[in-house]
């Protein structure tokens, strides 16, 4: 992963130094509530509906063993002793006193992590595939480019005060895993017909109140020219976006209303003044950033592992685990390994101090002490040796991390809800436990098989429940909280937005809706079919007829 140069550790000792002033100067009455406002979000600091929340930057989901115990030590010694994973890859610690902030901070800058740009309207955390840089199916690496991205984007004068939030993904890999379509910006990575290094740029994606897909603005793009063209993208939209309605403020909007071949005529024809000035990547930028990511050091071991296949002969369980936690690696002889962070009974995403800790070790032990996190709120350890899979198995289940349900039901995307976030209509943890506790049974949960379940607790869909096979978002009505159910959605290289089945229902009934749709999927699919695959086949009416069938009998 990227390693600080001076410079990188001297912005954000600095920013520490500025932040922890600003915090003095409010507390004391010098600075109003309303000036502390801006400050305070520009470092990442909400005030939700219980307490002050702090979101920490993970960039493109990259965290060193030392980041992650230090966030173990941070959240026992100021918050509740948990932190929660987020849909961008970032750490939430949902308990921390205001007064606090600024330690955190500094001993964030310790092992060099920040708070830097992870609220306001400015560029927000770049994310890619958790399986970057080890996924066979990967043909270019984009770590070092979203490096210079960050770096480039961080404290960006012209884009510290957009019309709204700008989020950009980067994808390299043939199955997109990173949700292109459905940021600001998603860039795609690829090799053209020369076998040069390619992007094809989408733009105008995103989830929240509209749901919108994004448009491919231009197929192909020279790599060097990264920052140009996403220069040019969002100078036009921070020109024309609105700012007079909140919920028309995203350049999804103002794409829409443009159409796709206007906004493109704008953004080339500022490109043409920047095209090729400073911000061009050179060959040799490129590798100095590339430098500061270590290349791994991997062993020459061979491609099948006796130990292990004894292993998953003889042990069930371990089969299990490994049939979904296990993923396959570009290396010889090893492989990527998710640590599940939804265990039956807890909030998706959630992980407690001691359990980072030993992560952590495991990090250390397996993974030459690197992870990552993932938009769909778990933990991977890249590299591990086919011959260490058994071991870390048992370690990891003896601390609550190996549920084997990476992909299925269970592994549930989900937002905070109303029980923290100060934005949400309607709880979403408690629905995810329910549905948790209703399909209590892996054999059950494999028989069904492939199954995405996204929970948001508002429109603003920090759930991506719009991408959900099945998604489910909180809304109020008469003050009361009910769900609307959403089905065929996807992310990936053919992503959709899921159609809404029908009227909302109350929490004590999701359980059994969830139910009602995996009924009809199981009676109608074909042997090779998923979930997905059955709803794009038949459509919404035959799921929706078997939900609200009760309800129409009743009345």
């Amino acid at each position: 992963m990227y390693k600080y140069d001076e410079i990188d550790q001297q912005i954000v000792d600095e920013r520490v130094a500025q932040y922890r002033d600003q915090t003095r100067r409010y507390l004391a009455g010098e600075l109003s509530e309303d000036e502390f406002r801006p400050l305070r979000l520009q470092n990442g600091l909400y005030i939700q509906r219980q307490a002050p929340m702090l979101r920490i930057a993970v960039p493109y989901g990259m965290l060193s063993s030392a980041q992650l115990r230090k966030l173990g030590d941070i959240s026992k010694k100021y918050d509740k002793g948990y932190g929660h994973f987020s849909t961008r890859q970032n750490l939430q610690l949902n308990w921390p006193k205001l007064e606090d902030v600024p330690e955190i901070l500094a001993d964030l800058a310790t092992v060099e992590m920040h708070a830097i740009q992870t609220s306001g309207n400015c560029i927000r955390n770049i994310t890619t595939d958790q399986f970057v840089g080890v996924a066979p199916d990967e043909v270019i690496d984009p770590r070092a480019i979203a490096e210079i991205m960050r770096q480039w984007s961080t404290f960006h004068p012209e884009f510290a005060l957009l019309p709204r939030k700008f989020k950009i993904a980067v994808s390299g890999t043939k199955n997109d895993r990173a949700l292109v379509q459905a940021h600001d910006i998603g860039l795609e990575f690829y090799r053209d017909s020369n076998n040069q290094v390619a992007i094809k740029v989408w733009v105008g994606g995103g989830l929240g109140r509209t749901p919108i897909l994004g448009t491919v603005i231009r197929e192909h793009l020279e790599w060097q020219h990264a920052l140009t063209y996403c220069e040019a993208i969002i100078r036009v939209y921070n020109l024309h976006g609105r700012r007079d309605n909140i919920y028309k403020a995203r350049i999804k909007i103002l794409v829409k209303a443009l159409g796709i071949d206007e906004f493109r005529k704008q953004v080339d024809a500022e490109w043409a003044h920047i095209k090729d000035t400073e911000n061009t990547i050179s060959e040799a930028e490129l590798a100095r950033v590339a430098q500061h990511f270590d290349v791994m050091p991997y062993e020459n071991v061979p491609a099948h592992d006796a130990g292990f296949d004894a292993a998953v002969a003889s042990n069930p369980a371990f089969a299990a685990w490994v049939k979904r936690c296990v993923h396959p690696h570009k290396q010889t002889g090893y492989r990527a390994v998710t640590l599940s962070l939804k265990p039956h009974g807890q909030a998706p995403g959630d992980i407690s101090s001691e359990q980072m800790w030993t992560v952590a070790d495991l990090a250390d032990q397996y993974s030459f002490g690197e992870l990552r996190s993932s938009h769909e709120q778990n933990l991977i350890l890249a590299d591990v040796k086919l011959s260490d899979l058994f071991a870390l198995w048992e370690k990891a289940r003896a601390n609550g991390l190996a549920s084997p349900n990476i992909g299925l039901l269970t592994d549930i995307i989900c937002c905070p809800g109303g029980d923290f976030c100060s934005l949400a209509n309607a709880k979403s943890i408690p629905i995810a436990k329910a549905i948790q506790m209703q399909f209590d049974n892996l054999d059950y949960l494999h028989d069904i098989g492939e199954m995405e379940l996204n929970i948001s607790g508002c429109m603003n869909a920090c759930g991506h429940h719009h991408v959900g096979h099945i998604g489910i978002l909180g809304v109020d009505k008469d003050g009361s909280e009910w769900y609307q159910v959403t089905i065929g959605g996807k992310q990936g290289n053919d992503a959709s937005i899921g159609t809404v089945i029908g009227p909302s229902f109350s929490a004590d009934e999701m359980p059994g809706v969830v139910q009602k749709l995996i009924e009809v999927y199981i009676q109608e699919r074909t042997p090779e079919e998923r979930f997905i695959d059955t709803v794009r086949r038949l459509g919404v009416a035959p799921f929706k007829a078997h939900v609200y069938a009760k309800n129409e009998v009743a009345a």
